[in-house]
């Protein structure tokens, strides 16, 4: 099995596909590295509250999981990502919306 990983902007685009036939809304909000950037998925729930996802390895599992970095008001989540960002400039960040909580992102191919 070959561990070459898809270019970020190839992976984002495809996300980005994939939500719009699944009728989600979602924007990138900040790109980062085309080829090797990190992604970061803000989920807005559309009640004033929302969630960050973060890829990160999982040795035990041996695989690339995804885990919530911060979940609350929006405001904050926000903060959170300016942070990452103020320590990350290769990070891209992609917000969805979706009042049902819908991210995809436990979706094969997504991982």
């Amino acid at each position: 099995m070959s561990d070459a990983r898809l270019a970020t902007g190839l992976w984002v685009a495809a996300y980005l596909h994939r939500l719009q036939l699944a009728g989600l809304p979602a924007y990138v909000t900040a790109k980062g590295d085309p080829t090797a950037g990190a992604v970061l998925v803000k989920l807005a729930l559309l009640d004033g509250t929302a969630r960050a996802y973060l890829r990160r390895y999982d040795f035990a599992q041996d695989a690339r999981v995804w885990e919530v970095l911060i979940d609350g008001p929006e405001p904050e989540v926000d903060a959170a990502i300016t942070r990452q960002r103020s320590f990350d400039s290769d990070l891209w960040v992609v917000e969805v919306e979706d009042a049902k909580g819908r991210h995809l992102l436990d979706e094969d191919g997504l991982t």
